[in-house]
């Protein structure tokens, strides 16, 4: 079955530096043809070709060599570059083929077409046999032992391209993914996957049924790229989502959106994923706030969690409930991070059930001696007032029972990933209490 070969122009070492190729605008060829490339191969395995993306340190002398030495006969290989010119004026897109080769002529102007019917913006500089280059040949058409092609895919020189480009890259590489599946097609026709079809699913997102359709890829939820507006996520500030295109739709799986704090759960016999965005009532990570869940929500959480959690405690979230809404901390932040310092209430740690410690607070002395109170509620308000301590320099609502709130620098640790390096010495232990949360609220959907 024939494979594709893609490159992005330069980026490797050249005589001894690293290439980035042309230089304009403020960006480089080379993170701009890495940036498509990666799009493009994305594009090409959702649709099950089999894609092989040549590393980006490789000189143009070693993708050569890298691609020969793992290249079938009926394999297929792409450069894509950009050109560059004196004028900022001069733009469009061509494609080199090697000189005297009808057939590989055939294939650049498919290639070339499937690009201009996505981008018709973008001007038609016609396929060219290499002799017509710059260089006089293209050791990529000629020394490439299976079909190759170099596409310059516009002039990164002018602004006009430069802008399509950065701003319209999906659409370049489905354009060029287009042009490639045919291309290889051409090349063995017994290569073309056969079509895909995925089961769909209904999406219900911050408790209504939304029109748009998701599918199930491998038994994961995936949702149109189109819904993310309507739950506040700038997909630009992850670029490392993997992103999925399926009859002309870009989906991303829905589990990835937790990362935003997105909620993701899923109603098996309506067949629907239900996703609910937690910034709705402010960041979730924030710890002077308000609780989200009800007390049932939370007791019902530690119990799938651990199923006797509530025999010696069982007001604890009634607790957690009442001391945290005094002094306006988040329950939910307090209650997940009392899971985590307690293994939601095994206490397998140091720290025993009777102390009544839910979050491993020490003594006025300080050292390794943890501290004991009175009674759960006394414990637990101690809890409270010492995440206050940290998140703010408010006074507190009762008086002092926390041992070392006193020694506590006021308002430093306002969002819970501000905990780690303070609360306990290590660096994610925000991260894993928000992990918690996250869960808590996956499990109120």
């Amino acid at each position: 079955m024939g494979r594709i070969f893609i490159s992005a122009a330069h980026g490797g070492r050249e005589g001894g530096r690293i290439d980035p190729g042309t230089v304009a605008g403020g960006t480089t060829e080379a993170r701009e043809m890495i940036l498509l490339r990666d799009l493009i191969v994305t594009e090409l395995r959702s649709r099950n070709w089999e894609v092989l993306s040549v590393p980006d340190d490789l000189s143009a002398q070693g993708t050569i060599t890298w691609i020969n030495s793992r290249s079938r006969p009926r394999d297929v290989a792409l450069e894509i570059q950009t050109d560059a010119a004196a004028s900022p004026s001069v733009r469009g897109a061509t494609v080199y083929y090697i000189a005297n080769n009808s057939d590989r002529r055939k294939h650049a102007e498919i290639l070339l077409l499937a690009l201009l019917r996505k981008i018709p913006q973008l001007p038609n500089r016609g396929v060219k046999p290499d002799t017509n280059s710059g260089f006089g040949s293209l050791i990529f058409c000629r020394q490439t032992t299976i079909a190759s092609l170099q596409m310059q895919v516009g002039f990164l020189t002018s602004p006009d391209d430069r802008s399509l480009l950065q701003n319209r890259r999906r659409d370049f590489a489905v354009g060029i993914a287009d042009g490639l599946a045919s291309w290889a097609g051409i090349i063995d026709p017994g290569s073309i996957p056969p079509e895909i079809n995925y089961p769909i699913i209904n999406i219900n997102v911050n408790g209504k049924n939304v029109n748009e359709k998701g599918v199930l890829i491998n038994g994961n939820s995936y949702i149109p790229i189109s819904l993310l507006n309507s739950l506040n996520i700038d997909l630009s500030t992850a670029p490392d989502i993997r992103q999925v295109a399926y009859k002309q739709i870009i989906y991303i799986k829905a589990v990835d959106l937790q990362r935003f704090n997105v909620s993701v759960g899923w109603d098996g016999t309506t067949r629907t994923v239900k996703l609910r965005s937690n910034l709705a009532s402010g960041q979730i990570d924030k710890i002077m706030s308000s609780g989200k869940t009800t007390k049932e929500q939370l007791e019902s959480f530690l119990k799938n969690n651990h199923n006797n959690a509530l025999i010696q405690f069982p007001d604890i979230t009634q607790l957690y409930i009442d001391e945290a809404n005094k002094e306006g901390v988040n329950y939910d932040i307090a209650f997940s991070q009392m899971c985590l310092e307690t293994d939601y209430l095994r206490f397998s740690g140091d720290i025993k059930a009777e102390q009544n410690n839910f979050a491993g607070l020490g003594t006025v002395g300080g050292g390794s001696e943890s501290a004991t109170f009175e009674s759960a509620r006394i414990g637990v308000r101690a809890h409270i007032q010492h995440l206050k301590a940290y998140a703010s320099s408010e006074p507190l609502q009762e008086e002092v029972v926390d041992p070392r709130f006193r020694f506590v620098t006021r308002g430093v640790a306002p969002l819970v990933g501000d905990l780690s390096g303070r609360w306990s010495a290590s660096l994610d232990y925000g991260t894993r209490i928000l992990a918690i949360l996250r869960k808590l609220y996956d499990s109120t959907q």
